[in-house]
C-alpha cells in the first residue's frame, strides 16, 4: 500500500524571520572566529611609530657611514646543537687586522616570520677581539643575526645577517 503524497508545510513569517536569523548568526559567527584567529597569529608591527622611525632614519645613515670609514671586520659564525641552544662567536678586528677588544657587542637571533620568538644573545669578551654567547630554544630554519657593538654608550657597529640554522 502506498502513502499518500504529503502536502509541504506553508512557508510563514516565523519561519522565514528564524531562517534569516540563523543566516546571520551563522555569518557573524564565522567572522568573529576568523577574527580571533588573525588577531592571535599577528606578530605585532616592526616599529611602534613610522614617523618617529623617519625622524631617526638621517641619523642612521650618519652611524652607517661612520662604520664604513672604520672599515671593521667582525666575522660572526652561530652553530646550533641539537638541544636547541645556539653558540654565537665573533672575531672582531680593525681596519689593519688588529683585534678589537674593550667593545661590548650584543646580538639578536631574529625570526623574520614571528617576532614573538626573537632571542637575545649576550656576549662575552673570551679572549682578545673574540667575543662569544649562547642562546636557548633556537628552533632550526632561518633567523637574521643582528650584531651591535658599542663603546662608552655609542653605538659604532651594526650588522644584520640571514643564517641558517639545522
Amino acid at each position: 500500500m502506498r502513502n499518500p503524497p504529503s502536502t509541504p508545510r506553508p512557508l510563514t513569517g516565523r519561519r522565514v524571520l528564524f531562517y534569516l536569523v540563523a543566516f546571520f548568526a551563522l555569518v557573524i559567527g564565522v567572522n568573529l572566529v576568523m577574527m580571533k584567529l588573525a588577531i592571535d597569529t599577528l606578530p605585532g608591527t616592526e616599529v611602534d611609530s613610522a614617523y618617529r622611525a623617519s625622524l631617526a632614519y638621517a641619523g642612521e645613515i650618519s652611524a652607517a657611514r661612520d662604520q664604513n670609514r672604520r672599515n671593521w671586520k667582525v666575522d660572526a659564525h652561530v652553530e646550533r646543537r641539537a638541544d636547541g641552544a645556539a653558540t654565537v662567536r665573533l672575531d672582531a678586528r680593525d681596519a689593519n687586522g688588529a683585534p678589537l677588544s674593550g667593545l661590548k657587542f650584543s646580538g639578536r637571533l631574529e625570526r623574520p616570520t614571528d617576532k614573538r620568538i626573537d632571542r637575545a644573545v649576550e656576549l662575552a669578551e673570551s679572549g682578545i677581539g673574540v667575543y662569544r654567547g649562547n642562546a636557548t630554544d633556537v628552533l632550526p630554519g632561518q633567523w637574521d643575526l643582528v650584531i651591535e657593538g658599542e663603546a662608552r654608550g655609542a653605538r659604532l657597529f651594526l650588522s644584520r645577517n640571514r643564517v641558517i640554522l639545522n
